[in-house]
């Protein structure tokens, strides 16, 4: 009987150690799935930095290009506007003249549509 009851004790000894043991490993595994997704967490933020970074870095070549049009395209109407005021500033002069010359020289005629009756 005490040869019996050395073995139970033995039995319930081994399980409870083996009890620990699976208590350890869940605890392990545990920490490790805890690393893994802090690692994970950490992959992922420097991933969406890096994509921020790239988004901004072609936002801003898009929108500088853009700028430089904007710029190309207020310089353009600068040069047409000075070519306009200057075509106007050498023609005024003329114009002015034959407006003048047109309406200054009154030539009286019958109209062809007036007919006489007498």
């Amino acid at each position: 009987m005490a040869s019996q009851s050395q073995g139970i004790q033995q039995l319930l000894q081994a399980e409870k150690r083996a009890a620990e043991k699976v208590s350890d490993a869940r605890k392990r595994k545990t920490r490790r799935l805890r690393q893994a997704k802090e690692e994970a967490q950490g992959e992922i933020e420097q991933y969406r930095t890096e994509r921020e970074r790239e988004f901004a870095q072609k936002q801003h070549t898009v929108l500088g290009s853009q700028g430089g049009l904007s710029s190309e395209v207020e310089l353009q109407t600068q040069q047409k506007i000075q070519s306009m005021t200057k075509s106007y500033r050498s023609n005024r002069e003329g114009v002015l003249r034959h407006l003048l010359a047109i309406t200054c020289h009154i030539s009286p005629q019958i109209h062809c549509n007036y007919h006489c009756r007498a």
